[in-house]
């Protein structure tokens, strides 16, 4: 039963194995997708747009805790589907346990502090007196479900190292059909606002936690959450954190940067707040499937990797990248031509509404090279390679985009030539993802049979 688990990944045809791992993680994502569009739309219904600002400004805090599930999840990923490869199944449930005692203990402590310094970390995070009241509001109860959304992250990562990315995806929906269910009834039926929305957020990590954990109690996994199998000697800690801080860096610097741009539109008002929240939901729509692509394929490829066949991991990574330059084409032309109608359905006042019509467009600019990157960072992360995926990881929203930003701010008189900092980013984040993913190839398979031919 569980070497089955894994057959897909050895002996599958690639665009089966590809396909097989990759719509479940797209699933996922859209999932993923669905519950940030369905807070911003539901608490749109209320007619406030200062409570859409407020939601706006707070949600770069919680993709930080979301990007330390990350942290674990693609870490212990990365790791394990390489262990599972090598055929090394005791380590990967030392992997495994870690991943989840670390990260559960961050979680807990990390609500704490939240819950204490809720209105000073909204105030940080650009909230303006305003919005002050509902940003703190919401993090203030979203710091329970911290722990959970850690946990939940982490482990929709984990379960697809061991063949499961249909449970992975199981528990996804589950997260967050729940949180969609209650927001409107939250939201707009108990009259709740941002409270609603956060406690719909709370109970959908909630369920997704819960999830998975049964899972790995049960005997369909291989892995494990006992602490007895907790290590974090033997290069597990250092192999986790190796890949695991560059994909966060990732994410939090993402959240950085939001946090960045939202105060650099303050000078603008609040409505280009809103306005460049809504942006950014549309602009998900086309990042977070192609995410769902690359992380989809992660797995495969560090089993091929820790299996020593270059031929597969080759042949999946060409079908990967025609894969995401296909979806990318499509995604960003519906999202052009279909900006209006999306930004309506978040927004009615009129100056909130252009600056997103506006921002939407310019944001999706860097949509036909986006899926190419993301199968490039995933696939240096199946390598176990830690120095590329750092770099690439502090480039693209960090030494990349910031001084960009903060150019674009000098020169520009213009919230949405301002915006135009992301997708230049994003062109040039791409072209350093091919040149180091070239020479970690040529480092990392230098040894390997030769069964295909070299860069």
């Amino acid at each position: 039963m569980k070497d089955k688990s894994l057959e897909v990944f050895r002996d599958a045809p690639v665009p089966k194995a590809v396909i097989s791992n990759v719509i479940p993680s797209i699933v996922s994502m859209i999932m993923v997708l669905l519950y940030n569009l369905a807070d911003t739309f539901f608490i749109g219904q209320t007619k406030d747009a200062y409570m859409v600002a407020a939601v706006s400004v707070a949600t770069p805090v919680f993709l930080i805790f979301m990007a330390i599930g990350m942290l674990f999840g693609i870490g212990g990923t990365s790791l394990i589907s390489r262990m599972l490869g090598e055929g090394r199944e005791e380590k990967a449930k030392q992997i495994s346990a870690f991943c989840f005692w670390t990260g559960l203990v961050i979680g807990i402590l990390a609500g704490i502090l939240i819950l204490v310094f809720a209105e000073s970390v909204s105030l940080m995070v650009g909230a303006s007196q305003d919005t002050v009241g509902y940003a703190k509001q919401y993090l203030s109860i979203l710091s329970g479900a911290i722990p959970f959304l850690i946990i939940g992250n982490m482990f929709s990562n984990i379960i697809r190292a061991e063949g499961h990315a249909k449970t992975a995806m199981t528990g996804m929906i589950i997260g967050n059909v729940m949180n969609i269910v209650l927001d409107p009834i939250l939201i707009l039926g108990f009259h709740m606002g941002v409270a609603g929305a956060a406690w719909a957020t709370v109970a959908g990590n909630v369920f997704a936690a819960v999830f998975y954990l049964v899972h790995l109690v049960s005997k369909r996994s291989m892995l494990s959450i006992h602490l007895g199998n907790y290590r974090a000697g033997d290069g597990i800690a250092a192999g986790v954190l190796a890949i695991g801080i560059p994909a966060s860096l990732n994410s939090i610097l993402m959240s950085v940067s939001n946090i960045i741009i939202n105060k650099v539109m303050t000078q603008y008002g609040d409505m280009a707040v809103a306005g460049l929240g809504v942006a950014m939901k549309v602009n998900m729509i086309v990042v977070m499937l192609l995410i769902g692509l690359g992380t989809g394929i992660q797995p495969l490829l560090g089993y091929c990797y820790g299996a020593r066949n270059r031929k597969r991991y080759l042949a999946v990574l060409k079908f990967s990248l025609l894969l995401a330059f296909c979806l990318s084409m499509v995604m960003t032309v519906i999202c052009y031509l279909g900006a209006g109608p999306l930004v309506t359905a978040f927004l009615d006042n009129k100056d909130a509404f252009q600056y997103g019509m506006s921002f939407s467009r310019t944001y999706i600019l860097s949509g036909p090279i986006i899926g190419i990157l993301f199968v490039l960072i995933n696939a240096i992360q199946s390598t176990g390679a830690a120095l590329p995926s750092l770099i690439l990881s502090i480039s693209r929203q960090g030494l990349l985009y910031l001084p960009i930003l903060a150019i674009f701010n000098q020169i520009f008189d213009s919230a949405n030539l301002i915006a135009g900092a992301q997708p230049l980013t994003d062109y040039l984040a791409a072209a350093l993802a091919f040149v180091l993913f070239v020479l970690t190839y040529r480092r990392y398979f230098r040894d390997f049979p030769e069964t295909e031919p070299k860069f």
